[in-house]
């Protein structure tokens, strides 16, 4: 583990904070953006350094040095806006495009059909308050825009529900990122901490994609194609 943070995690965190130095939030919302996306980029990996970074040396916006808790209602205003972004192409791209296109030519895009038509069955079940929910869950948080802009959901409650859930979920991993600095500082075993913070966070996700995402998108039960609103 002393190997793995010396060559590979500090590394990365002295990228990650010259380029939050120089880019400030809008760096944020692009990663953000881009999570909401077909590309895997995870947010757990994206917002916890920011807001460790952030609450201790702060980040820069428009001529403006944010620190502790305004930094931190920075990041999450920067991370629900990239998300709705994000999952705004994701939605308009599949609108456009129709489920036909978006099952045949989805898997260059990373979104082989089997995922399609698993985020169609999440969707299905939830409905159109599974916008809110997805946004809080791994694996389909990025897919379901493909579900809603196929059948057409109401593009405004589409974006209230991603921007709310965003939100709350980039809270969350500030959350999170903020306790975990002032732990890691406060230690005497860092490794331990570490480790200790990152087997918890991957057991709590295991355990939420498992019993919300996985059993419904993995159904064998006929697709009942939700209704369009809006």
């Amino acid at each position: 583990m002393h190997f793995i943070k010396a060559q590979i995690i500090d590394p990365l965190l002295h990228w990650y904070s010259d380029a939050l130095s120089a880019w400030g939030y809008w760096l944020v919302a692009l990663f953000m953006a881009i999570e909401s996306s077909f590309l895997p980029l995870p947010s757990e990996v994206v917002l916890p350094p920011a807001a460790h970074l952030a609450w201790n040396n702060g980040i820069p916006f428009l001529g403006l040095h944010l620190t502790g808790w305004p930094a931190q209602i920075g990041l999450v205003i920067a991370g629900a806006l990239g998300s709705w972004l994000g999952a705004t192409g994701m939605y308009w791209a599949s609108r456009w495009a129709g489920r036909p296109l978006v099952m045949r030519y989805g898997k260059y895009l990373l979104v082989p059909p089997p995922k399609v038509a698993g985020a169609e069955r999440w969707a299905a079940h939830y409905g159109a308050l599974g916008i809110f929910i997805s946004r809080l869950l791994p694996v389909v948080r990025h897919l379901i825009g493909i579900p809603a802009g196929i059948v057409r959901l109401d593009y405004r409650r589409f974006s209230l529900y991603t921007l709310l859930g965003s939100a709350l979920w980039c809270a969350v991993l500030c959350y999170v990122g903020v306790r975990m600095g002032r732990d890691l500082r406060e230690t005497q075993n860092v490794t331990r901490t570490i480790s200790t913070w990152l087997g918890g966070g991957m057991l709590v996700l295991a355990a939420i994609y498992y019993f919300f995402v996985h059993r419904q998108m993995k159904g064998k039960s006929e697709l009942r194609t939700p209704k369009s609103e809006g």
